[in-house]
């Protein structure tokens, strides 16, 4: 879908909701669609654009539309997390993400009603619509080898997290093209090209320019790569480089 008809779509959602008087949502939207929603969010100042994914550092977002202050009532979006185990996991494998993915667009669902899917070890979290849950919680039985059971439960355990592998590297400066050359390997050329092609995002907004400088906490994703969080400067070399912190999300 081009970037126009992304927009298009939003935006009658966006009229929808403040002509019927109601809460409108969109599907789990891509990193590049809600990417299109922060290029153009100055066209739904009015409209009380809300994004949540079902956990705080979700990367298929749902889009709300609608003021609850001027609507006069709260309606919370329509996401529920699946919990996927296995029914013996002493003989269980360890499922990817791909995986799992796999096997829920084997049954049908369309990519959009389904969110984020959180591994942990065996066990997943896979965010989606509640009428997908249901459908998944009957139908999926089996994933690759291993039979699996699903049930609905209210929200990940708080002691998840998503696994990172913490780092530390040498740049010049701050700039995102310097910090993803070093995680990544690469060099500086292929890393403007990442920002060229599209490929380069931060905070879910896609970075434009790859002179940028990365603020502790940002949330950078590159497409085909992955993804990091920048944890800020802990030091400077006595060349005068900067020594930054990171965790990549593994």
């Amino acid at each position: 879908m081009s970037d126009i008809d992304v927009s298009k779509r939003l935006y009658d959602l966006a009229q929808q909701s403040e002509k019927q008087n109601r809460f409108t949502f969109t599907d789990f939207l891509n990193e590049a669609e809600c990417a299109q929603f922060y290029a153009c969010r100055h066209a739904f100042k009015g409209f009380g654009a809300t994004l949540w994914g079902g956990h705080p550092d979700a990367d298929r977002l749902m889009l709300r539309f609608g003021d609850p202050e001027q609507l006069g009532y709260e309606e919370p979006f329509p996401i529920v997390c699946v919990h996927i185990a296995p029914l013996q996991e002493k003989f269980a494998e360890k499922l990817s993400h791909r995986d799992i993915l796999g096997a829920v667009m084997h049954m049908g669902i369309e990519r959009g009603s389904v969110g984020d899917i959180l591994i942990d070890e065996k066990q997943a979290y896979l965010f989606c619509t509640p009428p997908m849950a249901e459908y998944i919680c009957r139908e999926l039985e089996r994933i690759r080898h291993t039979s699996v059971s699903c049930s609905v439960t209210d929200q990940p355990p708080e002691t998840f997290t998503q696994e990172t592998e913490s780092g530390t590297a040498q740049v010049p400066s701050e700039r995102a093209d310097c910090v993803i050359s070093k995680i990544w390997h690469l060099s500086r050329g292929d890393s403007n090209f990442l920002f060229l092609s599209g490929r380069v995002f931060i905070n879910g907004a896609e970075a434009k320019k790859s002179s940028v400088s990365l603020q502790s906490g940002d949330k950078v994703s590159v497409r085909g790569y992955g993804k990091f969080r920048y944890l800020g400067e802990t030091g400077k070399t006595k060349k005068g480089n900067l020594i930054i912190a990171y965790e990549k999300f593994v």
